[in-house]
């Protein structure tokens, strides 16, 4: 058994620890092994040599994000817990590996294994495939790496689409022309462009059509050429529409679908052309598939233990 002691400099032990050390005991249940004693500015850890190492790393990683971000919550220390010790402790130390630099002094930044799979796939490939559940980052990553590529001049425009399909509406029930109608079903590609770029340039974008969001019906017919495309709640396609946005893409194009196959909103007799193009497109080489789980949600943590309830009911 070995013992080391950990400094806490540069910021309040009580924001680090929590209230009677409810922070800090969320982190204890990461090192089951190791006997952690906090004493004011500083922690005890003892046992073993390996274990001791990576609790004083993440210990590390916690005062780092408190520094930058003036808090830690448990939803934050859950997601620096579950990040491998290399490449993303990087993240905290390092800006070169942002995506993008948003409004407000945001970085954007691939936070989970996954999500940097789907960053180093979009550097190799020009068709990936980011499936999993809500919560995961995927879309908005994607609009990330968009964003990315259109500040590189990589590509002179973004096209986000998604079908207009959600579970017991219909288009034809909503109120206001057919702008208004579609916008709620494109509010979370809004959502990460706004965060992502400033209004006034946003608005900019959008109306030169440099951006374009729009269903996915209104693909048909394009050539989709110098273009980042994100095709978001793919699950929603049919076969027909999925194997025609497929053949819209053309040259200098990148290509990324996001969906979840459990989440289906189509009738009941309507399959999904995202199910149909992952079996029959998984051996094609040059495409890139990226499955996210629980471990990559970043949402409120009650996410990733009703996704895993969900996932023990299904299997």
């Amino acid at each position: 058994m070995n013992e080391k002691v950990i400094e806490i400099s540069g910021v309040n032990p009580v924001e680090l620890y929590g209230v009677n050390e409810s922070k800090l005991n969320v982190i204890k249940k990461y090192f089951p092994k190791l006997k952690v004693i906090a004493r004011g500015d500083v922690l005890r850890a003892i046992g073993d040599d390996n274990e001791i190492s990576l609790f004083e790393g993440k210990i590390a990683l916690m005062m780092k994000h408190l520094l930058k971000y003036k808090q830690l919550t448990e939803n934050n220390i859950e997601r620096l817990m579950d990040e491998e010790d290399g490449a993303k402790s990087k993240t905290l130390r390092h800006d070169d590996d942002a995506l993008v630099f948003g409004n407000g002094g945001l970085i954007v930044k691939a936070k989970t294994a996954n999500q940097r799979k789907l960053v180093s796939f979009s550097n190799e490939k020009d068709l990936i495939f980011a499936i999993g559940p809500a919560g995961t980052g995927k879309t908005y990553t994607a609009v990330a790496l968009a964003v990315r590529a259109l500040k590189n001049k990589e590509v002179k425009r973004i096209i986000l689409t998604r079908p207009a399909v959600e579970s017991g509406e219909n288009l034809g029930f909503l109120p206001g022309d057919l702008k208004e109608k579609l916008d709620p079903y494109m509010q979370p590609l809004y959502d990460g462009l706004r965060d992502m770029i400033p209004a006034e340039k946003l608005a900019e974008m959008l109306e030169s059509g440099i951006i374009q969001i729009a269903p996915l019906a209104f693909m048909r017919g394009r050539t989709l050429d110098k273009s980042f495309v994100i095709l978001d709640e793919a699950q929603n396609a049919t076969e027909s529409q999925f194997k025609m946005f497929l053949t819209r893409m053309g040259k200098s194009a990148k290509f990324i679908i996001t969906g979840d196959p459990s989440q289906v909103d189509l009738p009941k007799r309507q399959p999904s052309g995202l199910v149909q193009a992952l079996k029959v497109l998984k051996d094609v080489k040059d495409i890139g598939f990226v499955t996210f789980d629980e471990k990559d949600v970043i949402r409120h943590k009650l996410v990733k233990a009703i996704i895993g309830a969900y996932k023990e009911v299904e299997d």
